[in-house]
Protein backbone atom coordinates (compact mmCIF):
# COMPACT_ATOMS: atom_id res chain seq x y z
CA UNK A 1 0.00 0.00 0.00
CA UNK A 2 0.91 3.14 -0.74
CA UNK A 3 0.74 6.38 1.84
CA UNK A 4 1.61 9.77 1.67
CA UNK A 5 1.74 10.51 5.05
CA UNK A 6 1.40 13.83 6.20
CA UNK A 7 3.58 14.95 8.89
CA UNK A 8 3.06 18.29 10.27
CA UNK A 9 0.91 20.98 9.15
CA UNK A 10 3.20 23.28 9.71
CA UNK A 11 5.78 25.11 7.71
CA UNK A 12 8.85 27.39 7.97
CA UNK A 13 7.67 29.08 4.11
CA UNK A 14 4.47 31.02 3.20
CA UNK A 15 4.11 30.38 -0.22
CA UNK A 16 1.37 33.39 -2.28
CA UNK A 17 -0.17 30.11 -3.63
CA UNK A 18 -0.35 27.30 -1.15
CA UNK A 19 -3.57 26.13 -0.32
CA UNK A 20 -3.00 24.35 2.62
CA UNK A 21 -3.81 25.93 6.22
CA UNK A 22 -0.38 26.08 8.56
CA UNK A 23 -0.79 24.89 11.83
CA UNK A 24 0.93 23.58 14.88
CA UNK A 25 0.02 20.16 14.16
CA UNK A 26 2.22 17.28 14.25
CA UNK A 27 1.68 13.55 13.89
CA UNK A 28 2.41 11.65 16.60
CA UNK A 29 4.45 8.61 16.40
CA UNK A 30 1.58 6.37 17.67
CA UNK A 31 -0.42 7.37 14.60
CA UNK A 32 2.99 7.17 12.45
CA UNK A 33 3.66 3.65 13.80
CA UNK A 34 0.11 2.50 12.95
CA UNK A 35 0.83 3.96 9.25
CA UNK A 36 3.93 1.71 8.82
CA UNK A 37 2.00 -1.27 9.48
CA UNK A 38 -0.52 -0.40 7.36
CA UNK A 39 1.74 0.46 4.36
CA UNK A 40 2.66 -3.57 4.86
CA UNK A 41 -0.85 -4.76 5.45
CA UNK A 42 -1.71 -4.89 1.47
CA UNK A 43 -0.10 -5.48 -1.29
CA UNK A 44 3.05 -6.90 -2.85
CA UNK A 45 5.23 -3.26 -2.10
CA UNK A 46 4.55 -0.93 0.93
CA UNK A 47 4.84 2.60 -0.30
CA UNK A 48 5.89 5.64 2.29
CA UNK A 49 5.97 9.47 0.59
CA UNK A 50 7.11 11.83 3.09
CA UNK A 51 5.07 15.09 3.06
CA UNK A 52 3.66 18.04 4.94
CA UNK A 53 3.50 21.28 5.40
CA UNK A 54 7.20 20.57 5.40
CA UNK A 55 8.30 17.34 6.38
CA UNK A 56 12.27 18.48 7.53
CA UNK A 57 10.77 19.74 10.50
CA UNK A 58 9.54 16.42 11.68
CA UNK A 59 12.65 14.55 10.44
CA UNK A 60 12.95 12.15 13.52
CA UNK A 61 9.46 11.16 12.29
CA UNK A 62 10.81 10.18 9.09
CA UNK A 63 13.89 8.75 11.03
CA UNK A 64 11.74 6.55 12.91
CA UNK A 65 9.30 5.57 10.16
CA UNK A 66 12.67 4.19 8.02
CA UNK A 67 13.71 2.09 11.34
CA UNK A 68 10.21 0.58 11.76
CA UNK A 69 9.58 0.00 8.07
CA UNK A 70 13.14 -1.88 7.81
CA UNK A 71 11.59 -4.51 10.73
CA UNK A 72 8.90 -4.89 9.28
CA UNK A 73 10.05 -5.55 5.71
CA UNK A 74 12.61 -8.14 7.29
CA UNK A 75 9.95 -9.73 8.79
CA UNK A 76 7.66 -10.20 5.71
CA UNK A 77 9.97 -10.11 3.04
CA UNK A 78 8.28 -6.90 1.73
CA UNK A 79 9.92 -4.70 0.03
CA UNK A 80 9.55 -1.14 1.02
CA UNK A 81 9.55 2.38 -0.93
CA UNK A 82 10.43 6.32 0.44
CA UNK A 83 9.96 9.58 -1.12
CA UNK A 84 9.65 12.55 0.25
CA UNK A 85 8.84 16.30 -0.87
CA UNK A 86 10.56 19.48 0.48
CA UNK A 87 10.91 22.90 -0.25
CA UNK A 88 14.61 21.63 0.59
CA UNK A 89 15.52 24.67 3.11
CA UNK A 90 16.31 22.21 5.91
CA UNK A 91 18.24 19.82 3.89
CA UNK A 92 22.01 19.63 5.21
CA UNK A 93 24.85 16.77 4.44
CA UNK A 94 23.64 14.75 7.33
CA UNK A 95 20.53 14.79 6.73
CA UNK A 96 21.20 13.68 2.84
CA UNK A 97 23.71 11.08 4.03
CA UNK A 98 20.57 9.61 5.73
CA UNK A 99 18.64 9.84 2.93
CA UNK A 100 20.59 8.21 0.99
CA UNK A 101 21.17 5.62 3.16
CA UNK A 102 17.24 4.80 3.31
CA UNK A 103 17.12 5.27 -0.13
CA UNK A 104 14.52 8.19 0.13
CA UNK A 105 13.91 9.47 -3.25
CA UNK A 106 13.43 13.62 -2.87
CA UNK A 107 11.79 15.74 -5.06
CA UNK A 108 12.62 19.27 -4.54
CA UNK A 109 10.31 22.69 -4.83
CA UNK A 110 11.97 25.04 -6.66
CA UNK A 111 10.75 27.73 -9.25
CA UNK A 112 14.13 28.42 -10.66
CA UNK A 113 14.78 32.31 -11.08
CA UNK A 114 10.87 32.85 -10.44
CA UNK A 115 11.54 31.71 -6.81
CA UNK A 116 11.45 34.77 -4.47
CA UNK A 117 8.16 35.41 -6.46
CA UNK A 118 5.81 33.30 -4.78
CA UNK A 119 8.49 31.10 -2.79
CA UNK A 120 9.20 33.53 0.59
CA UNK A 121 9.92 32.90 4.28
CA UNK A 122 7.27 33.60 6.62
CA UNK A 123 9.09 36.44 7.67
CA UNK A 124 8.87 37.92 3.90
CA UNK A 125 12.62 36.96 3.12
CA UNK A 126 13.84 35.85 -0.39
CA UNK A 127 14.42 31.78 -0.09
CA UNK A 128 16.36 31.82 -3.92
CA UNK A 129 19.96 31.57 -2.49
CA UNK A 130 19.24 29.09 0.01
CA UNK A 131 17.65 27.19 -2.15
CA UNK A 132 19.91 27.19 -4.75
CA UNK A 133 22.47 25.81 -2.70
CA UNK A 134 20.55 23.07 -1.01
CA UNK A 135 19.91 21.91 -4.52
CA UNK A 136 23.23 21.70 -4.60
CA UNK A 137 23.42 19.78 -2.44
CA UNK A 138 20.60 17.42 -3.20
CA UNK A 139 22.32 17.30 -6.32
CA UNK A 140 25.63 15.89 -5.19
CA UNK A 141 23.88 12.83 -3.53
CA UNK A 142 21.04 12.46 -6.46
CA UNK A 143 21.71 13.20 -9.54
CA UNK A 144 18.32 11.91 -10.78
CA UNK A 145 16.03 14.76 -8.06
CA UNK A 146 13.66 15.79 -9.38
CA UNK A 147 12.84 19.76 -9.33
CA UNK A 148 9.21 20.43 -9.43
CA UNK A 149 7.66 23.91 -10.10
CA UNK A 150 4.16 25.35 -9.74
CA UNK A 151 3.72 28.81 -11.68
CA UNK A 152 1.77 31.18 -10.60
CA UNK A 153 0.42 33.60 -12.89
CA UNK A 154 3.17 36.47 -11.69
CA UNK A 155 5.52 34.13 -12.37
CA UNK A 156 5.13 33.16 -15.86
CA UNK A 157 7.15 36.14 -17.17
CA UNK A 158 10.52 34.02 -15.71
CA UNK A 159 8.96 30.39 -16.71
CA UNK A 160 11.46 29.62 -19.47
CA UNK A 161 14.31 30.90 -18.18
CA UNK A 162 13.32 29.09 -14.91
CA UNK A 163 13.66 25.78 -16.30
CA UNK A 164 16.86 26.95 -18.29
CA UNK A 165 18.42 27.30 -15.02
CA UNK A 166 16.85 24.49 -13.59
CA UNK A 167 18.83 22.69 -15.94
CA UNK A 168 22.26 24.42 -16.01
CA UNK A 169 21.85 23.54 -11.90
CA UNK A 170 21.86 20.00 -12.93
CA UNK A 171 18.27 18.59 -13.13
CA UNK A 172 17.73 16.74 -15.48
CA UNK A 173 14.16 15.98 -14.34
CA UNK A 174 11.46 18.88 -13.97
CA UNK A 175 7.97 18.88 -13.37
CA UNK A 176 5.72 21.85 -14.00
CA UNK A 177 2.06 22.89 -13.42
CA UNK A 178 0.28 25.84 -12.90
CA UNK A 179 -0.39 26.92 -9.85
CA UNK A 180 -4.56 26.72 -8.91
CA UNK A 181 -7.14 27.76 -6.33
CA UNK A 182 -8.38 30.42 -4.73
CA UNK A 183 -5.24 32.10 -4.13
CA UNK A 184 -4.46 32.47 -8.03
CA UNK A 185 -6.50 34.65 -10.53
CA UNK A 186 -5.36 33.80 -14.25
CA UNK A 187 -5.89 36.91 -16.58
CA UNK A 188 -6.33 36.07 -20.18
CA UNK A 189 -3.12 37.94 -20.74
CA UNK A 190 -1.74 35.96 -18.29
CA UNK A 191 -2.58 32.62 -20.55
CA UNK A 192 -0.85 34.28 -23.50
CA UNK A 193 2.24 35.35 -22.33
CA UNK A 194 1.69 31.76 -20.75
CA UNK A 195 1.50 29.70 -24.39
CA UNK A 196 4.63 31.98 -25.06
CA UNK A 197 6.72 31.03 -22.37
CA UNK A 198 5.72 27.44 -22.88
CA UNK A 199 6.83 27.48 -26.98
CA UNK A 200 10.14 28.89 -25.69
CA UNK A 201 10.45 26.09 -23.68
CA UNK A 202 9.45 24.09 -25.69
CA UNK A 203 12.37 25.41 -28.26
CA UNK A 204 14.83 24.52 -25.32
CA UNK A 205 13.04 21.15 -24.55
CA UNK A 206 13.50 19.99 -27.90
CA UNK A 207 17.16 21.32 -29.01
CA UNK A 208 18.24 19.43 -26.02
CA UNK A 209 16.72 16.19 -27.72
CA UNK A 210 18.19 16.65 -30.67
CA UNK A 211 21.94 17.16 -29.05
CA UNK A 212 20.70 13.77 -27.54
CA UNK A 213 20.84 15.29 -23.85
CA UNK A 214 19.10 14.23 -21.41
CA UNK A 215 16.00 16.16 -20.17
CA UNK A 216 12.44 14.55 -18.77
CA UNK A 217 9.91 18.03 -18.87
CA UNK A 218 6.43 16.63 -17.22
CA UNK A 219 4.13 18.68 -19.09
CA UNK A 220 5.53 17.84 -22.81
CA UNK A 221 6.81 14.61 -22.30
CA UNK A 222 4.03 13.47 -20.55
CA UNK A 223 1.59 14.46 -23.51
CA UNK A 224 3.93 12.73 -25.94
CA UNK A 225 4.44 9.79 -24.17
CA UNK A 226 0.80 8.73 -23.89
CA UNK A 227 -0.54 10.18 -26.77
CA UNK A 228 1.75 7.81 -28.68
CA UNK A 229 1.28 4.71 -26.08
CA UNK A 230 -2.29 5.57 -26.17
CA UNK A 231 -2.17 5.86 -22.42
CA UNK A 232 -4.98 8.50 -20.95
CA UNK A 233 -3.67 10.59 -18.17
CA UNK A 234 -7.11 10.33 -16.64
CA UNK A 235 -6.09 6.23 -15.30
CA UNK A 236 -3.34 8.00 -12.68
CA UNK A 237 -5.88 9.77 -10.79
CA UNK A 238 -6.70 6.50 -8.71
CA UNK A 239 -9.13 8.58 -6.81
CA UNK A 240 -8.68 6.56 -2.85
CA UNK A 241 -6.84 3.89 -4.55
CA UNK A 242 -3.21 5.24 -6.12
CA UNK A 243 -1.19 6.73 -3.12
CA UNK A 244 -3.59 7.88 -0.21
CA UNK A 245 -3.01 10.73 2.38
CA UNK A 246 -2.78 10.27 5.61
CA UNK A 247 -3.64 13.10 8.15
CA UNK A 248 -1.42 13.74 11.55
CA UNK A 249 -4.54 12.47 13.11
CA UNK A 250 -4.46 9.12 11.40
CA UNK A 251 -7.28 9.49 8.95
CA UNK A 252 -6.85 8.43 5.89
CA UNK A 253 -8.52 10.31 3.05
CA UNK A 254 -9.03 9.80 -1.41
CA UNK A 255 -6.64 12.47 -1.85
CA UNK A 256 -4.67 15.57 -0.71
CA UNK A 257 -7.34 17.94 -1.36
CA UNK A 258 -9.83 16.08 0.36
CA UNK A 259 -8.19 15.89 3.89
CA UNK A 260 -10.91 17.18 6.48
CA UNK A 261 -13.76 16.16 4.24
CA UNK A 262 -15.78 13.20 6.46
CA UNK A 263 -17.41 12.02 2.74
CA UNK A 264 -13.87 11.28 1.70
CA UNK A 265 -12.29 9.78 4.95
CA UNK A 266 -11.35 6.34 4.04
CA UNK A 267 -10.62 4.92 7.53
CA UNK A 268 -8.26 5.44 10.09
CA UNK A 269 -4.30 3.91 10.42
CA UNK A 270 -5.75 2.05 13.75
CA UNK A 271 -8.94 0.69 12.48
CA UNK A 272 -7.92 0.02 8.90
CA UNK A 273 -9.14 1.17 5.11
CA UNK A 274 -12.69 1.18 4.35
CA UNK A 275 -12.89 -1.21 1.40
CA UNK A 276 -16.22 -0.83 0.61
CA UNK A 277 -16.08 3.04 1.15
CA UNK A 278 -13.72 2.62 -1.52
CA UNK A 279 -15.23 0.82 -4.06
CA UNK A 280 -18.03 3.97 -3.89
CA UNK A 281 -15.96 6.35 -4.45
CA UNK A 282 -14.05 4.91 -7.51
CA UNK A 283 -17.75 4.52 -9.37
CA UNK A 284 -17.81 8.38 -9.29
CA UNK A 285 -14.47 8.71 -10.59
CA UNK A 286 -15.30 9.42 -14.39
CA UNK A 287 -14.98 11.73 -17.13
CA UNK A 288 -16.70 14.52 -16.26
CA UNK A 289 -20.11 15.04 -18.39
CA UNK A 290 -18.77 18.43 -20.01
CA UNK A 291 -15.75 16.19 -21.56
CA UNK A 292 -17.33 13.31 -22.93
CA UNK A 293 -17.89 15.13 -26.24
CA UNK A 294 -14.48 16.37 -26.55
CA UNK A 295 -11.92 14.87 -28.80
CA UNK A 296 -9.04 15.51 -26.58
CA UNK A 297 -10.72 13.95 -23.33
CA UNK A 298 -8.47 10.75 -23.68
CA UNK A 299 -5.43 13.36 -23.32
CA UNK A 300 -6.50 15.54 -21.16
CA UNK A 301 -6.42 15.32 -16.92
CA UNK A 302 -10.00 16.36 -16.62
CA UNK A 303 -11.36 13.23 -14.59
CA UNK A 304 -8.72 14.34 -11.61
CA UNK A 305 -11.21 14.72 -8.60
CA UNK A 306 -8.65 16.73 -6.36
CA UNK A 307 -7.46 19.26 -9.08
CA UNK A 308 -11.25 19.41 -9.52
CA UNK A 309 -12.04 19.79 -6.78
CA UNK A 310 -9.13 22.47 -6.05
CA UNK A 311 -10.18 24.72 -8.65
CA UNK A 312 -13.85 24.14 -9.09
CA UNK A 313 -15.13 22.41 -5.68
CA UNK A 314 -16.55 19.99 -7.33
CA UNK A 315 -14.23 16.83 -8.56
CA UNK A 316 -16.46 16.43 -11.33
CA UNK A 317 -16.28 19.59 -12.32
CA UNK A 318 -13.64 20.88 -14.29
CA UNK A 319 -12.60 24.78 -15.28
CA UNK A 320 -11.97 26.79 -17.59
CA UNK A 321 -8.53 27.73 -16.59
CA UNK A 322 -7.63 23.27 -16.54
CA UNK A 323 -9.18 23.59 -19.86
CA UNK A 324 -7.57 26.05 -21.59
CA UNK A 325 -4.15 25.14 -20.37
CA UNK A 326 -4.75 21.65 -21.27
CA UNK A 327 -5.38 22.29 -24.75
CA UNK A 328 -2.49 24.93 -24.98
CA UNK A 329 -0.40 22.14 -23.62
CA UNK A 330 -1.36 19.33 -25.81
CA UNK A 331 -1.08 21.45 -29.15
CA UNK A 332 2.14 22.48 -27.80
CA UNK A 333 3.80 19.25 -27.33
CA UNK A 334 2.35 17.91 -30.63
CA UNK A 335 3.93 20.48 -32.18
CA UNK A 336 6.91 19.92 -30.61
CA UNK A 337 6.90 15.93 -31.33
CA UNK A 338 6.32 16.93 -35.17
CA UNK A 339 9.25 18.79 -35.13
CA UNK A 340 11.85 16.09 -33.19
CA UNK A 341 10.35 13.17 -35.10
CA UNK A 342 11.22 15.54 -38.23
CA UNK A 343 14.49 16.06 -37.38
CA UNK A 344 15.90 12.79 -35.81
CA UNK A 345 12.78 9.73 -36.36
CA UNK A 346 15.20 6.97 -35.19
CA UNK A 347 15.90 9.07 -31.63
CA UNK A 348 12.29 9.85 -31.57
CA UNK A 349 11.29 6.23 -31.18
CA UNK A 350 13.90 5.59 -29.11
CA UNK A 351 12.81 7.91 -26.32
CA UNK A 352 8.88 8.02 -26.81
CA UNK A 353 8.09 3.93 -28.11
Amino acid sequence: MNLTLHLTEGCNMDCAYCTREKKNVRMREQVLDAACDLAFAHGKSAGLCFFGGEPLLEFPLIERAVARCAELSAQTGIPVFYKMTTNGTLLTEEIMQFLQRAKVGVGLSFEGLAQDTCRRFCDGSGSFECVSEKAKLLLKYQPGAYAMMTVAPQAVPQYAESVRYLYGLGFRRITATIAYGRKVHWTDDDLVLLEAQLRETAAFYSEAFLRGEPFFFSPFDSKIGDCIRGFNPGERCHLGFRQMPVAPDGKIYACTQFIGDPDFCLGDVFSGLDTERQKQLAMRAATPETCRECALRKRCTNSCGCLNRLETGNENTVSPLQCTYEQMLIALADETAERMFAENEAAFRKRYL
